[in-house]
């Protein structure tokens, strides 16, 4: 791994005043280090160059961290915590996430199979025991989670009506987007309210980012 890496790493970790012990920020240039192998087989990501790996990738899901640690309090839940990726891909939120939040139980779930077979790989070199990779549909899964997560995966109104089940009483969803999807929302089935829109600042990308923030809506 290029020092260029790690010290863009630093930077951005600097920049999003998050602090990781020596151990996560290794393991986050493992994982990545881990997508560029198997990217070159299997074809995980369309982005190939490990700078933009970097911030495309790593640093967008690393500005997810200190809004969702702040939901997890408000969550104020005894028993761990667990978060379902919904269409994970390559583990972005949902590997970052378990490397950056390891009080947090971690399910990636995709529907394609090599895709659920990295995250598992990577679980297992990266010694991370609270994620695991999941091949199946959201639909089909009988779990349920406080935190229901979803990057660049599908329209608000399909991501819940395809994981409404899989969301525990209190729990919430949050959906990573670029700009603020106001047609989405307005779309929105009546059981889902959008609690908050939180502009995100990524190191190193010019582009808008935001977490839609959507819990059941009481009736």
């Amino acid at each position: 791994m290029s020092i260029s890496l790690a010290a863009g790493l630093d930077a951005g970790l600097e920049a999003l005043a998050l602090d990781l012990s020596p151990a996560q920020r290794q393991a986050l240039l493992d994982y990545l280090a881990l997508l560029q192998k198997w990217n070159q087989v299997y074809n995980l990501t369309a982005v190939r160059e490990p700078q933009a790996m970097l911030s495309h990738h790593l640093l967008d899901c690393l500005a997810v961290v200190t809004p969702l640690r702040a939901q997890m309090a408000n969550l104020a839940m005894t028993e761990p915590i667990r978060l379902l990726d919904v269409g994970s891909g390559a583990g972005l939120p949902g590997l970052v996430l378990a490397i950056c939040l390891p009080e947090l139980q971690v399910d990636c779930v995709d529907t394609v199979a090599k895709k659920s077979s990295f995250i598992q790989q990577a679980a297992l070199s990266l010694g991370l025991a609270n994620l695991r990779g999941l091949h199946a549909r959201v639909e089909s899964l009988t779990a349920a989670y406080q935190v229901v997560s979803a990057r660049a995966f599908s329209s608000l109104p399909d991501l819940v009506a395809g994981s409404d089940k899989a969301l525990l009483p209190g729990g919430v969803w949050m959906a990573m987007k670029g700009k603020t999807p106001d047609e989405e929302i307005q779309a929105l089935p009546q059981q889902a309210q959008v609690f908050h829109v939180e502009p995100l600042q990524v190191p190193g990308l010019d582009a808008q980012r935001c977490i839609v923030w959507m819990r059941r809506a009481s009736h």
